[in-house]
C-alpha cells in the first residue's frame, strides 16, 4: 500500500481523464477496416516513433524487478539485444513489410504458404501478444494505491485501458500512445534528481549494491544471459512492429522511425537502470523486487512529484497494454475467426475484432493471476512461441529462403511444441539455472534447432 497525497491523486485522476478523452475522441461512428485496424496507413515519422517507443517499453515493473535482482545486466539482457534486433528489423524487414500493403502477419503467411500456415501462425501470434504481463503490472500498481484484491485490480485496470479501443481502434491506440510517450519520460525524469539529492550520486550506488550488480552478467550463468538474447528475436516476429510498419505512410517512414526509436530506448533504459540501482542501494531488503520502483518513489518523492512518477509508470504500462490488446483481438477476431470463414475483408471482421477484445481480456487476466511474475511471463511466452514463428515468418519475405507450405507448417508446429515440451519437462520456480531442464539446455534452443532442421530439409527438397 502506498501513500498518496490529495495532490498526487489529482495528478493521477487527470492522467486517466486525458487518456480516456483522447481515446474516445479518436472514435468514429462509421469506420472502414483499414482505418479501424491501421489508422488509414497514415503514420508520419514523429507519430510512428512515439507510438513504437511507448509500445515497446511496457514492462516497467519487470525492468525494476530485473534491475533490483541483477543490476546493470538488465541493460545487457533487456536492452542491447533488442537494440540489435530492432536495427536488423529496420534494414531487413521494415520496407518489405510496408511494400506488401497487408494488414497483419497471418496475411503474409497465407500469401507465402497458404491458409493452414496462416491459421497456425495466427494462433501463435495470439499467445505471443497476450498482454498478460502488462495486465499484471497495472493490477499490482492499482492494488498498491487502492488496497483492493489483485484480481479486482487486474480486471479494473484491463477494462479501463482497452474500453476505448472498441470504437476507436488503432487510431485511438496511437493517439493515446503519443500522450503516454511524454508522460513516461516525464515520470522517470522526475525521480532521478530527487534520488540523487536524497542519497547521493554514483558513489552511493557503488558503495551500496552487491558487486555483481555492476557486472555485465549480474552473476547469472552465461546460458541464462544468452537465452535472453534469443528471446530478443521476439522483435523480428513482434506483431506491434509489423502493425506499425503496415500503418506507416511509407517504407522509408517505417525504417527511419525504428532507427530513431532505438535512440529513445537507449535514453529511457539509462533512466530506468539508474532508478533500479538506486532502489537496490537504498532499499536492500525488499520482499517483492517487482515493487522496486514504487518503493523507491515512496522513499524519495514529495507530493505532486510522486503523482507524476506513478503517472509515468502507468503510461509506460498502458501504452503497451492497449496495443497488445488490440493486436491480440485483431489476431483472434480477424485472423482466426474471420479468416476461417473466408471473410477477413468483410465488415463483419471489425465485429469479430471487438469480440476478440473481450476474449483477450479474459485470457490475459487468467494468465496474470496464474503466473504472477512479469519476468516469468516474458520468459515463458518468448521461450515457447518465438521458435515456432521466427523462421516461417522471416523467410516469407525472401523468395529464395521459402520452403514448401507443408515443410513450413511442420517447422512452425515443431518449433513451439518442442520448446513447450522441454519447458514442461524441467519447469522450476528457480530462474537463472538451466540444470533442471533436459540435458541442462534452455527450452528455446531445441525448439529453434528442430524448426531450423525441418525448414532446411524443406529448402533442399524445394530446390
Amino acid at each position: 500500500m502506498v501513500t498518496l497525497s490529495p495532490a498526487d491523486i489529482i495528478v493521477l485522476v487527470l492522467y486517466f481523464v486525458v487518456v480516456l478523452a483522447i481515446g474516445f475522441l479518436s472514435s468514429r461512428r462509421r469506420i472502414p477496416q483499414v482505418d479501424y485496424l491501421l489508422a488509414g496507413r497514415s503514420l508520419t515519422t514523429p507519430m510512428f516513433v512515439m507510438t513504437l517507443v511507448s509500445t515497446w517499453y511496457g514492462g516497467i515493473l519487470g525492468v525494476g524487478e530485473f534491475s533490483y535482482r541483477y543490476g546493470i545486466s538488465n541493460w545487457t539482457v533487456q536492452g542491447v539485444p533488442y537494440y540489435v534486433f530492432a536495427i536488423v528489423f529496420a534494414f531487413l524487414l521494415a520496407k518489405r513489410i510496408r511494400r506488401t500493403n497487408f494488414t497483419t502477419i497471418p496475411d503474409k503467411l497465407e500469401e507465402a504458404y497458404g491458409r493452414p500456415t496462416a491459421l497456425a501462425g495466427a494462433g501463435l501470434t495470439f499467445f505471443l501478444v497476450t498482454p498478460a504481463p502488462y495486465v499484471l503490472m497495472i493490477g499490482v500498481l492499482l492494488q498498491m494505491v487502492t488496497g483492493w484484491s489483485l484480481a479486482v485490480c487486474v480486471l479494473t485496470g484491463t477494462v479501463a485501458t482497452v474500453i476505448y479501443l472498441f470504437t476507436g481502434g488503432f487510431r485511438a491506440d496511437v493517439n493515446t500512445d503519443v500522450f503516454e510517450f511524454g508522460v513516461m519520460f516525464l515520470g522517470f525524469g522526475v525521480i532521478l534528481p530527487f534520488a540523487a539529492a536524497k542519497f547521493g550520486g554514483w558513489r552511493f550506488i557503488v558503495n551500496n549494491v552487491p558487486s555483481n550488480h555492476l557486472t555485465w552478467d549480474g552473476g547469472n550463468s552465461l546460458q541464462f544471459v544468452i537465452v535472453w538474447f534469443f528471446i530478443a528475436l521476439w522483435t523480428l516476429v513482434d506483431p506491434s512492429f509489423h502493425q506499425r510498419c503496415y500503418a506507416a505512410k511509407s517504407g522509408e517512414v517505417a525504417q527511419r522511425g525504428i532507427l530513431i526509436s532505438v535512440i529513445f530506448w537507449i535514453v529511457f533504459d539509462a533512466m530506468t537502470a539508474t532508478a533500479g540501482l538506486y532502489a537496490r542501494a537504498a532499499l536492500p531488503h525488499l520482499d517483492q523486487p517487482v515493487l522496486a520502483y514504487p518503493m523507491l518513489a515512496e522513499a524519495t518523492l514529495p507530493p505532486i512529484a510522486k503523482g507524476l512518477f506513478y503517472a509515468g509508470m502507468l503510461a509506460t504500462i498502458m501504452s503497451t497494454l492497449n496495443t497488445l490488446a488490440f493486436v491480440s483481438a485483431t489476431t483472434l477476431g480477424r485472423d482466426l475467426v474471420a479468416r476461417a470463414q473466408g471473410s477477413i475483408e468483410s465488415p463483419r471482421a471489425i465485429a469479430f475484432v471487438r469480440w476478440g477484445l473481450l476474449v483477450m481480456a479474459v485470457v490475459s487476466v487468467a494468465l496474470a493471476l496464474l503466473i504472477p511474475s512479469v519476468i516469468r511471463l516474458w520468459y515463458t511466452i518468448g521461450t515457447v512461441i518465438v521458435p515456432g514463428l521466427l523462421i516461417p515468418l522471416v523467410t516469407a519475405y525472401f523468395e529464395r529462403w521459402k520452403a514448401g507450405p507443408g515443410f513450413t507448417l511442420a517447422s512452425m508446429t515443431a518449433g513451439w511444441v518442442v520448446s513447450l515440451g522441454w519447458l514442461i519437462a524441467g519447469w522450476s520456480q528457480q530462474m537463472g539455472d538451466a540444470s533442471h531442464y533436459p540435458l541442462g539446455i534452455e527450452p528455446m534452443y531445441p525448439g529453434l534447432v528442430v524448426s531450423l532442421m525441418i525448414w532446411a530439409v524443406g529448402i533442399a527438397r524445394t530446390n
